[in-house]
C-alpha cells in the first residue's frame, strides 16, 4: 500500500519537519525607531555590548546599544569586537560596523546587512562571508553589486553596515561527525539524513524500485498534487542546456 513520500510529510506541518526556532536570539534588524530620512544628516554613536550565538545562523549576532536609548541585534561583520564604538547616520564615518544610508556610502565600498526599501531592517547580503559592492550614485538611487553578481538600484535612504559578514569560511570546513552534520540540520529544520527516491521501492515514491527499466521523468507539471510533484518542478527544459550558437 506503500505510505505519504517526504513532501506530503512535510506539507502536514509536524514538528520533525519544524526548527526549533524558541531557542533563537532575535531577529537581525536595524532599530526601527531610528528612521534613515531623518538619520540622513546627523549621526548617532553605540556601542557593541555583546557577540552572542545563534541556532541556525552563520554569523554571530552583535547587541548594539546607541546613546538615543535604541538597542537592536545585527548581523556581525569581520572585525567587530566586544566594546567598539560604531556609529549610525548619514554623517557617520565609513568604518567597519558602521551603519550608514547608502547614498552616503563612498563608490567601491564594500558593505552587507542592506535595506530592500528604507526602514525594513536589512534583507540583503546577510549570509556568513555574503558582502556588496557600491558601484555608482545615480537618480535612480545608488547602484549595488551583489552576492550573485547581477547589479541593482536600491534607495539612498536603504541602510547598510560596511564591511563583510564574518564566518566567511564556514561552508570549507568538513563535519568530520554524523553528530555535528545532525546538530546542524536540526537546527535548520531540514529532515536529515535524506535518502534518494530512486533507493526507495515504488510504493513510497514516484522513483522507487531498483528494477532495470527506463528511469521515469522527473518533470512534472506545477498543477501536480502533493505525491507526485517530486523532482523538476516546472521546469522548461529537461536535461542540460545546449549553448546557443551566436548568428
Amino acid at each position: 500500500m506503500g505510505k505519504r513520500i517526504r513532501v506530503q510529510r512535510r506539507g502536514r506541518g509536524g514538528s520533525t519537519y519544524r526548527a526549533s526556532t524558541h531557542k533563537r536570539v532575535a531577529p537581525a534588524k536595524y532599530p526601527p525607531k531610528i528612521i534613515p530620512k531623518e538619520t540622513f544628516g546627523l549621526s548617532i554613536d553605540g556601542v557593541v555590548l555583546d557577540l552572542v550565538h545563534d541556532p541556525g545562523r552563520g554569523s554571530p549576532l552583535a547587541f548594539v546599544k546607541f546613546e538615543n536609548g535604541e538597542s537592536c541585534y545585527t548581523v556581525t561583520p569581520e572585525g567587530l569586537f566586544k566594546g567598539q564604538q560604531i556609529s549610525i547616520g548619514g554623517m557617520a564615518s565609513p568604518e567597519i560596523g558602521n551603519i550608514i544610508p547608502l547614498g552616503k556610502i563612498p563608490e567601491g565600498s564594500i558593505v552587507c546587512s542592506m535595506e530592500l526599501r528604507p526602514g525594513d531592517g536589512g534583507k540583503l547580503a546577510k549570509s556568513s562571508g555574503a558582502y556588496a559592492t557600491v558601484v555608482g550614485h545615480t537618480p535612480q538611487g545608488t547602484l549595488i553589486k551583489l552576492p550573485s553578481g547581477r547589479t541593482r538600484y536600491l534607495n539612498n535612504y536603504c541602510m547598510a553596515t560596511i564591511g563583510v559578514i564574518s564566518g566567511s569560511g564556514r561552508t570549507e570546513k568538513p563535519f568530520l561527525k554524523a553528530g555535528n552534520k545532525h546538530h546542524y540540520m536540526k537546527a535548520k529544520g531540514h529532515k536529515y539524513p535524506r535518502t534518494r527516491g530512486r533507493a526507495m521501492i515504488a510504493a513510497v515514491h514516484p522513483y522507487g524500485s531498483s528494477a532495470k527499466s527506463a528511469r521515469k521523468v522527473t518533470t512534472v507539471s506545477h498543477g501536480a498534487p502533493p505525491g507526485q510533484k517530486v523532482g523538476l518542478i516546472g521546469a522548461r527544459g529537461a536535461g542540460q542546456k545546449k549553448k546557443r550558437r551566436l548568428r
